[in-house]
């Protein structure tokens, strides 16, 4: 989503730009999305090579590209002489080991930790959230070099929620994300099953899909409550606007975000969240005490769900902040401060940085003008 609205971004600001990312069954090659050229090229890893020959062998010149770090860069400042920005969500630390194995998950961690920082050493990075930043700058990036420029986020047109008749009764959560391990749906599994007894009628619509859906499935079943754990897969996004204004809490129990982009889209139907403190980004995006609430262990989360279902005077209340609180982020807001970092690229200008709102508080290849 950061991606494609800073690519039109970008496009609306007299910018011709090129998306280049991995391709997947059934996907066209080359396509314009909008004013945005897509192509796809490679897969999970070799889409890494397939950019490099794109850079290496283009006929057209780049006025700059945008290199996507998800753990692994693209290494472009070592192919070209072009003006590199690098856009991060969060630092992969804690994830290497859940998804990789041992060795892997150190060469990973090296790659990320040591090697990028020296290579991307004088680019200019854009990150989603202080906490990011403060990781970027503890592995010996330049804080002068990193720009926090937030997410957006689209306010919601009032939806028909469950057919005009409100919030769920009784009530619910949701879960909106990837399905795979580092996102950890099984603390939600978990914190349904503890607090069925409490709630028999407790339902979690799991929105998404992924390779560990098997899995999650699997653990459902091991408690017992796979009659209340609802796998919506990938939906429209009116449905997803449904199941989220619907929901009494909306839960993130991540190991890692860089932003909490899922926050924020509940947040704006009013429903506040639950995720964890350690996470990255979520303790910005949530605003703890008023607009959702922050756990530092698994058992500390199912007591925060669980206060919010029980009390729905606090439910309102905090839902009430957190829709305030997401009318701050926009989309036109995020692009305007994104173009400025890649035309100070360019021209090699400095940028100043962001400063988070108060409550009243992969894979980009590259950019040229027309």
């Amino acid at each position: 989503m950061y991606v494609e609205r800073m690519a039109q971004a970008m496009s609306a600001g007299g910018w011709d730009v090129t998306v280049l990312c991995a391709t997947y069954p059934g996907a066209a090659r080359e396509e314009r999305l909008g004013s945005v050229r897509f192509i796809r090229r490679g897969g999970r890893y070799s889409v890494y090579l397939r950019a490099a020959m794109h850079v290496l062998g283009r006929h057209t010149r780049y006025d700059v590209i945008v290199d996507i770090q998800n753990g692994v860069p693209f290494w472009t400042p070592l192919l070209t002489s072009t003006p590199v920005v690098l856009l991060i969500h969060h630092v992969h630390r804690e994830q290497w080991p859940v998804v990789f194995g041992p060795w892997r998950a150190r060469l990973g961690w090296w790659l990320e930790s040591r090697m990028a920082p020296a290579v991307y050493r004088g680019c200019r990075y854009v990150t989603v959230s202080e906490a990011t930043r403060s990781e970027l700058v503890g592995l010996g990036v330049d804080p002068a070099h990193v720009q926090v420029i937030y997410a957006g986020n689209d306010m919601p047109d009032e939806v028909d929620v469950c057919g005009g008749l409100g919030r769920h009764e009784p009530p619910s959560m949701v879960i909106l994300g990837r399905l795979v391990p580092h996102k950890r749906v099984e603390i939600a599994i978990d914190a349904l099953a503890s607090l069925r007894e409490r709630f028999p009628a407790l339902t979690l619509d799991v929105v998404g899909s992924g390779y560990w859906q098997d899995e999650l499935r699997a653990h459902a079943g091991r408690l017992g409550v796979t009659d209340a754990v609802l796998f919506r897969g990938f939906v429209s996004e009116a449905t997803k606007h449904r199941l989220l204004a619907r929901a009494s809490v909306n839960l993130m129990p991540s190991l890692k975000e860089g932003w909490g982009l899922a926050v924020v889209e509940a947040a704006a139907h009013g429903t506040p969240s639950v995720a964890f403190r350690a996470a990255g980004g979520t303790a910005e995006s949530v605003v703890h005490g008023r607009t959702g609430l922050l756990a530092d262990n698994p058992a500390q989360f199912a007591d925060h769900v669980a206060l919010l279902l029980s009390d729905p005077q606090l439910r309102e209340e905090m839902g009430a902040e957190a829709r305030r609180y997401a009318g701050q982020f926009t989309w036109t807001a995020t692009g305007e401060q994104f173009r400025t970092v890649v035309e100070s690229a360019r021209t090699r200008a400095p940028t100043g940085t962001a400063t988070r709102p108060a409550l009243a508080a992969p894979t980009t290849d590259a950019q040229r003008t027309s």
